[in-house]
């Protein structure tokens, strides 16, 4: 039998770092702002030819230390080239997002359209509070790549996107009906009423009675 695989030379290189290593340094306490650590294999970085001759050049510098006789520097050396790595990392997914501009606004539209008709629909009575991640799968992406998209396009994530429709239909629901606010709540999907009137409070500065109130007196 004939092995019909075809063989594939893929040149390039891996880092791989352990948590102890950066815990109790300025990188462990950002680390999580990289939020690129967890987006999907689809949503990978494509880098330019001066963007990959940057990384590389960084990550020589690091592989040159790690393999230096090790003295009281050699620690802080080589956090600050990582950092460096990563941040110049999280400066090209910003490039890339910029450079994707047109398909980065039809995602957006897309998810716009997705949570109006959620809504419209009252999934929430049945399904609950659409979440990132339900959202991010009826995108195809992953929850920190279509929340990181959504900031750098509209200044929102993509939790904060979701609250703007949740509260706008809750706005509606308090106008138009005579439901209680306890009513309205579980009809939006909220296990707990006093999450609606806490999230109305924050985001709005009144709780869901003063608005309705404060509206009814202006009409």
């Amino acid at each position: 039998m004939h092995n019909t695989e075809k063989q594939f030379n893929v040149a390039g290189w891996g880092l791989f770092f352990h948590p102890e290593f950066i815990r109790n340094s300025n990188l462990g306490k950002k680390i999580r702002e990289y939020t690129f650590f967890r987006y999907d294999e689809n949503e990978a970085l494509h880098l330019s030819f001066d963007e990959l001759n940057t990384l590389t050049t960084i990550i020589q510098q690091i592989e040159k230390e790690y393999q230096t006789n090790i003295d009281k520097h050699s620690t802080d050396l080589l956090l600050s080239n990582l950092e460096l790595l990563l941040n110049y990392c999280k400066r090209f997914y910003d490039r890339q997002f910029i450079t994707r501009t047109n398909t980065s606004k039809d995602i957006i539209a897309k998810f716009e359209l997705f949570l109006i008709e959620y809504f419209n629909a009252e999934k929430s009575k049945i399904e609950g509070l659409p979440t990132v991640m339900m959202c991010a799968e009826k995108m195809n992406l992953s929850p920190n790549y279509l929340s990181d998209l959504l900031k750098n396009e509209t200044g929102k994530n993509a939790q904060e996107h979701i609250h703007f429709h949740l509260l706008d239909r809750a706005k509606m629901l308090l106008l138009s009906t005579n439901n209680t606010v306890n009513e309205i709540a579980f009809d939006l999907g909220f296990e707990y009423p006093q999450n609606l009137s806490a999230l109305f409070k924050r985001k709005i500065g009144f709780s869901p009675t003063e608005y309705r109130k404060q509206q009814n007196l202006c009409n």
